[in-house]
């Protein structure tokens, strides 16, 4: 669940945890990122719902039934009403 760039020796290696943490949830509504992993078992690095398998014989969406949709959903009711006590500005 890491990924490991060309100075991890350095900088030490990258989780999956921190790319969620720092890279996805911070994201606004609307925005639209893609992200390449040019990695074997890249599929669930950024711990996002849904996975795309694409391994020669199946292309297709698959849930990932290790993500907590619940905490997602709570962490969404409390950014949206600290953005409504802020008169929409956060």
């Amino acid at each position: 669940e890491t990924l490991i760039p060309v100075d991890f020796q350095r900088k030490g290696q990258i989780r999956d945890d921190d790319l969620l943490r720092y890279l996805v949830k911070p994201m606004r509504e609307a925005v639209l990122m893609t992200c390449l992993m040019d990695c074997c078992h890249s599929g669930t690095v950024l711990d996002l719902p849904y996975r795309f398998i694409a391994d020669g014989d199946h292309y297709q969406m698959e849930r990932n039934d290790d993500f907590d949709m619940d905490h997602l959903i709570e962490v969404a009711k409390i950014a949206a009403t600290v953005t409504a006590s802020l008169g929409g500005m956060a």
